[in-house]
């Protein structure tokens, strides 16, 4: 897996991945950014929740649920001094489909999170990675 990151201006950066894809990351105004992307930690918690959103349906549906929607809302804590890692990260995941199995959506969310995730795996080395669920009707599933 490769990554270039190239200094656009003060501390705006072009994030390429390997597969050829981009982001702009940039600090906060008050920190010399202009704020025209999400903050590099920003980014390390998105792919977190994006890895687990990821097992999660990949898992469900190979259990063959009817699985037609999958939020992740993620709240995080992070160190006051430097390095200022996480320390604390929650994943709640919102999921709706027909009939959903609440046992098999906790057992996705658990083998994500104690088995396939990498980027929470690396995250709970410093964090304590936490994760709850609900079961919405398939209509009322919204991204909040």
């Amino acid at each position: 897996m490769k990554a270039r990151i190239k200094w656009i201006e003060d501390v705006a950066f072009a994030c390429e991945s390997g597969s050829g894809h981009a982001v702009i990351a940039d600090g906060a105004p008050e920190a010399g950014g202009r704020n025209l992307g999400p903050r590099p930690m920003e980014m390390v918690l998105m792919g977190a929740g994006a890895c687990s959103a990821f097992d999660v349906v990949e898992i469900l549906r190979k259990g063959r649920q009817s699985i037609l929607d999958c939020i992740v809302d993620i709240k995080a804590e992070r160190a006051d001094t430097h390095p200022k890692v996480f320390t604390s990260i929650h994943f709640h995941f919102i999921l709706s489909g027909t009939q959903l199995d609440p046992a098999k959506v906790e057992r996705a969310i658990q083998l994500s999170a104690d088995t396939y995730c990498s980027a929470t795996a690396m995250l709970a080395k410093t964090a304590k990675v936490t994760h709850d669920f609900e079961i919405r009707p398939a209509a009322s599933s919204q991204i909040r």
